[in-house]
């Protein structure tokens, strides 16, 4: 789950190199050379599961768009996204309100409510740009001039926590409001087995979820389903973890000495299903 206690791990994360955002004549880099950027040499080892290049070409994303990532938790897609995009388009950053939630420790609180401050300095610091120049916010907090720009809003691994929390309605509300009338979202989510039971995959926190559970819950907040594939899928994943998706890499949360850690490993990360809605009319 990406919640917005991973922000300083977001923070942390964003080494964003300026090699990867232009070459020496000023012209935004391609997908291809930001995917083989130096700053990215940690990350490419998920690559095979995540599919960054095919799921941004599913998702119609261009380097001149607006494009808006929810909850970017440790920064992986954004150390794609943000050298592809800030030099003609624009990157932004939302996450969900972080008053009237609970939290376990009034660190994890300071933390929380700081986010969009960290997010901005550590982003900015990572481009060579000033803070005041990203726009990052939660979802209570959307500057006016954001409603009706934005051309894809991106939502990775993270409707599972969305709908646990009783906050899809909220984010997706944000999202439509952001978006152009001709604007989508993008969503890759672990998926849930065939004919697997609400019981056991929405009212129980194992971090995958039903597809019909995920457009139903897109459905009641505006928008419809007009695309999916198969890009992110690992037939290798029963998905019917007893710990749920976090038994798998990349968190292997079964820890060290779980002499079943190799057959993890093997499997790698989980089966995504990945889909594209639209505004309903």
């Amino acid at each position: 789950m990406r919640s917005i206690f991973a922000a300083t791990a977001a923070v942390a994360a964003l080494a964003i190199g300026a090699p990867a955002i232009a070459d020496d004549h000023g012209e935004m880099a391609s997908l291809a050379e930001v995917l083989a950027s130096d700053h990215r040499a940690d990350d490419r080892a998920r690559d095979q599961y995540r599919n960054p290049a095919e799921t941004l070409a599913f998702f119609q994303i261009e380097p001149t768009m607006t494009v808006a990532e929810y909850g970017p938790g440790g920064g992986w897609y954004t150390r794609v996204l943000a050298p592809y995009v800030m030099p003609k388009g624009k990157y932004i950053a939302f996450n969900q309100d972080s008053d009237g939630r609970e939290y376990r420790t009034r660190a994890q609180e300071a933390r929380a409510k700081g986010w969009t401050e960290s997010f901005k300095s550590g982003l900015a610091e990572a481009m060579d740009m000033e803070a005041d120049d990203i726009t990052a916010f939660e979802t209570d907090e959307m500057p006016e001039d954001v409603a009706g720009t934005v051309d894809r809003v991106v939502i990775f691994r993270s409707m599972h926590g969305l709908n646990i929390g009783n906050s899809a309605d909220a984010v997706l509300k944000a999202a439509r409001t952001m978006l152009k009338d001709d604007g989508m979202v993008g969503v890759v989510q672990h998926r849930a087995p065939e004919g697997a039971s609400y019981d056991d995959y929405g009212a129980r926190q194992r971090g995958y979820m039903r597809k019909q559970d995920v457009v139903a819950i897109f459905e009641a907040n505006g928008f419809e389903l007009t695309a999916e594939s198969e890009i992110n899928a690992n037939p290798k994943d029963p998905a019917n973890w007893e710990r749920g998706v976090w038994t798998l890499p990349p968190v292997l949360g079964t820890g060290a000495d779980d002499p079943r850690r190799s057959e993890y490993q093997a499997i790698g990360e989980s089966d995504r299903m990945t889909l594209l809605f639209k505004k309903a009319k």
